[in-house]
């Protein structure tokens, strides 16, 4: 069930949404721009054993928060990795260098992200509509598609 912004508060059942495999990473959006006015992105995402999520990058108009579910996420910072465990949360405001991925040799990682504002899930649906038409995401087309997100490589 789902309602516009204004009528009803939300309700994304658990395993509803817009899902996405993106560069490896499947992505189930619950919560986008397009449902919050713009306000709030919300996923969860599954990254592979290992499987790198995002090479370092900042943010200039969004912050992002991870909370692992299961598994164990590593974040790369600005000289430190910080391997977070299930019930862990990170906050990457904007400005801040980070990147993520899954060290494990044999378990995924699940986690939710958010986005504030919304917008970013966007970039997302860029990197699964260019690999479907064949193109390979190397991390030069990876960095043209963030820049259309006032994102860069970190």
């Amino acid at each position: 069930m789902t309602t516009a912004p204004g009528d009803l508060p939300l309700v994304i059942r658990a395993g509803a949404g817009e899902a996405i495999d993106a560069g490896g990473i499947a992505h189930l959006f619950a919560l986008t721009g397009e449902q919050t006015g713009g306000r709030f992105g919300l996923e969860e995402f599954t990254l592979r054993p290992a499987t790198l999520g995002a090479r370092p990058h900042v943010h200039g108009s969004h912050d992002e928060y991870f909370v692992v579910l299961s598994g164990h996420l590593t974040l790369s910072t600005a000289g430190d990795d910080v391997v977070l465990a299930a019930g862990d949360t990170a906050a990457a405001l904007r400005g801040t260098a980070h990147g993520y991925r899954n060290d494990s040799g044999s378990d995924p990682v699940r986690a939710l992200c958010m986005y504030t504002p919304a917008g970013y899930e966007q970039y997302f649906r860029d990197v699964h509509a260019a690999v479907a038409a064949g193109e390979e995401p190397t991390a030069e087309l990876l960095a043209a598609l963030r820049s259309r997100y006032d994102t860069t490589s970190g």
